[in-house]
């Protein structure tokens, strides 16, 4: 049997049993002559020698299998496992295997994170750690870890989906955990986007169980969309870019008009990714979001959810221009145009993404409102 130290993240018990797959029972302890470090935004932490020591917990009587299941989590984001002391509360010393960074990440961040930590990353660096240890014994480490960023991404849009919306179930039908069975789950794809296999069966409306059926989905997480509009002014901003879909269909001009919108991050709210998706693709700043339609944009094959927002702005002459991260290859220019002329391109056709036309007409009913005419 082995004792293992956590600390940062793992100190949290839910997500500590979800990787070791048992219950735990902990001690406080300090290990001397390391550091603790927090990565991804704040999402986890990584030991680094070096420090005044981190304070954690021990847990005892690790069996193999919760073992190996440390060790392939760890894994994921390249620590390394090391024998080392901690000392207790009671002042006794305890070996304990610990699993730590050679060196301090550049990307680091040593103050202000544990204390944010649960209330922001929790649920989501929980849910993440479940979809990695499914992956346990047959996925590859390396392979998740350059996909975390995109898990907590997928984590998020799945705990968001989870919260029952009051009011919603009116017409269509109230569901029962026994009316969707799943039979299997696989994974035949996963790069920054993923696809997921299900075989499964579901209530039919005669209250009979249908057959089973494999359905593929689409997973890229949920977005936020936002089209910046100054009432004062009459006039909005909207962007340009390339975009895949377009192009990979055939289509003679893969560059579309659309409103600002990104992935809502693993911990983040769709208002926040609103946000700052304005101040990355446009350099702007919104006044207040004023909250529009949600929706599946093609539920049929897609597991992502838009939450769209008319930002309100103020959008002088000169402010449209070119941005977008670099680091991310975006090249975005904007255009800042009057309201009736947004109303001639919903009519010619030149916009034809479904976000932005949403949004634009939900602009349209609630204009006279915003403008107090």
């Amino acid at each position: 049997m082995t004792s293992l130290f956590l600390h940062g993240a793992l100190r949290h018990a839910p997500l500590a049993e979800v990787v070791l797959g048992l219950s735990v029972t902990t001690e406080p302890a300090n290990l001397p002559d390391f550091s603790e470090v927090w990565l991804d935004g704040g999402a986890r932490s990584a030991l680094v020698p070096g420090g005044d020591g981190a304070d954690g917990l021990i847990v005892t009587d690790i069996d193999a299998e919760a073992l190996a299941r440390m060790d392939f989590y760890a894994a994921v984001f390249g620590d390394r496992p090391a024998e080392a002391t901690v000392t207790m509360r009671d002042g006794r010393a305890q070996s304990v295997r610990i699993y730590h960074r050679a060196s301090q990440p550049a990307d680091a961040a040593t103050a202000g994170r544990a204390a944010e930590w649960q209330a922001r990353w929790a649920p989501t660096v929980t849910a993440a750690a479940a979809d990695i240890m499914v992956r346990h014994g047959a996925g590859s480490p390396e392979r998740l870890g350059r996909r975390y960023g995109q898990m907590l991404t997928r984590a998020g849009a799945r705990l968001r989906a989870e919260t029952p919306r009051g009011g919603t179930e009116t017409l269509r039908r109230s569901v029962s955990p026994d009316d969707v069975s799943r039979l299997r789950l696989d994974h035949p794809y996963e790069a920054f986007f993923a696809v997921e296999e299900h075989d499964l069966s579901y209530r039919r409306f005669d209250g009979s169980m249908g057959p089973v059926l494999k359905r593929a989905v689409f997973i890229s997480g949920d977005a936020a969309i936002v089209l910046p509009y100054d009432p004062v002014r009459d006039r909005v901003l909207l962007i340009e870019q390339f975009r895949a879909g377009p192009y990979a269909r055939g289509d003679a001009n893969p560059w579309l008009l659309e409103a600002i919108a990104g992935r809502v991050d693993g911990g983040e709210t769709p208002e926040e990714a609103a946000l700052r998706e304005a101040e990355e693709e446009a350099g702007l700043t919104i006044d207040r979001l004023m909250p529009g339609p949600s929706y599946y944009p093609s539920p049929g094959a897609k597991a992502e959810y838009l939450y769209s927002f008319i930002g309100l702005a103020d959008l002088p002459d000169g402010i449209a221009g070119l941005g977008g991260l670099a680091d991310e290859a975006e090249d975005i220019r904007s255009h800042l145009i009057p309201f009736a002329r947004l109303m001639e391109l919903l009519a010619t056709g030149e916009i034809d993404n479904a976000p932005l036309m949403l949004i634009a007409l939900w602009l349209e009913r609630e204009r006279p409102r915003l403008r107090g005419t």
